[in-house]
């Protein structure tokens, strides 16, 4: 379909994805969720061309994805996946849409066509057989979905990143200046002596923990809409572990370009699935969504998934309207 950002598509109705899909509700590895339902019959905006995505479980780097997009406001509720929180943005394989045109004026919302025969696959094949809690979603079979590493050498990636509208041409040529330097980092650590690494083998932007052993905690009780600072890097890398980790979770350089901006708590995060072993995780202390803060894939090649990433409360601090 050559969609490009800003296109407008019509999600297909039930009869015609169902047609689309093998035994296990899926198209080419990649499941269609019932969350997904809710958007049959809907006008919607191409957000992102998702002809790649980053390994967040193996973390092999890119991996190649074929035909599908990401639709603006379409983020998983999981609502039939355990009420996991990770809103992740749902990938829609162009067979599950039809073009309409080109973006630029709102569409109403569509009553989506129920014929009551997709529900069912999709519900037997989102829990795995070995316990209730184990899911399968999307984000826990992308591997399967992208099975092709895709090298930074390998040019077209960034071309097509400039053709589809994800991002500009100096956005481009800034990320892919970010992953040859870590690259370069990375290869220094396995063949050169300490003494010879570059800021010490660090990624670019050169974050350094502050913490040995036992991690700090911090709470306060942020409420959805509240209005909070990111704290500074020097304060929170003080909370982090030699591994970047604040008990268990982790902060990272995408993260950092966040650091002194006042946003809004989107919400609280008590739940969420486990990537590569499909678990339910119950947190013990919530983490903390904030709106509009995504991954902008600045570090990992553009990587149009944008993953919204968890804050400590002990990273954020109350700002006075």
């Amino acid at each position: 379909m050559n969609l490009r950002v800003g296109d407008v598509v019509e999600v297909r109705g039930e009869a015609e994805i169902l047609a689309t899909l093998d035994e296990r509700g899926e198209l080419d590895g990649l499941p269609f969720m019932p969350e997904m339902l809710a958007f049959c019959g809907r006008r919607m905006t191409v957000h992102k061309v998702a002809h790649k995505l980053c390994d967040t479980q193996t973390r092999s780097g890119l991996r190649r994805m074929e035909r599908a997009v990401h639709l603006a406001g379409a983020r998983c509720d999981g609502a039939a996946h355990g009420g996991c929180q990770t809103a992740c943005s749902l990938y829609w394989k162009e067979a599950w849409l039809k073009r309409v045109g080109s973006g630029g004026e709102a569409f109403p919302e569509a009553p989506a066509a129920r014929d009551g025969r997709l529900l069912p696959l999709l519900e037997i094949n989102i829990r795995k057989p070995d316990s209730a809690e184990h899911y399968a979603c999307q984000a826990t079979e992308l591997l399967r979905a992208a099975p092709v590493c895709l090298p930074v050498r390998s040019l077209g990636q960034y071309v097509t990143d400039v053709r589809s509208g994800n991002v500009g041409a100096s956005r481009t040529a800034h990320a892919l200046l970010i992953g040859i330097f870590n690259r370069l980092q990375a290869a220094s650590k396995r063949l050169l002596p300490e003494k010879l690494w570059f800021r010490e083998g660090r990624r670019w932007g050169f974050l350094r923990p502050g913490l040995r052993g036992r991690t700090p905690t911090g709470a306060l009780d942020l409420k959805p809409g509240e209005l909070v600072r990111v704290k500074s890097q020097d304060e929170i890398l003080a909370t982090l572990n030699e591994d970047m980790l604040n008990r268990g979770l982790g902060f990272e350089e995408e993260m950092a370009r966040y650091c002194g901006k006042v946003v809004r708590v989107q919400a609280r995060v008590e739940r969420c699935i486990d990537e590569r072993s499909g678990r339910m995780l119950t947190m013990k202390s919530p983490c903390i969504t904030l709106e509009n803060v995504v991954c902008q894939g600045v570090h990992s090649l553009n990587c149009p998934r944008e993953f919204v990433p968890f804050w400590r409360e002990i990273w954020l601090e109350r700002v006075t309207p």
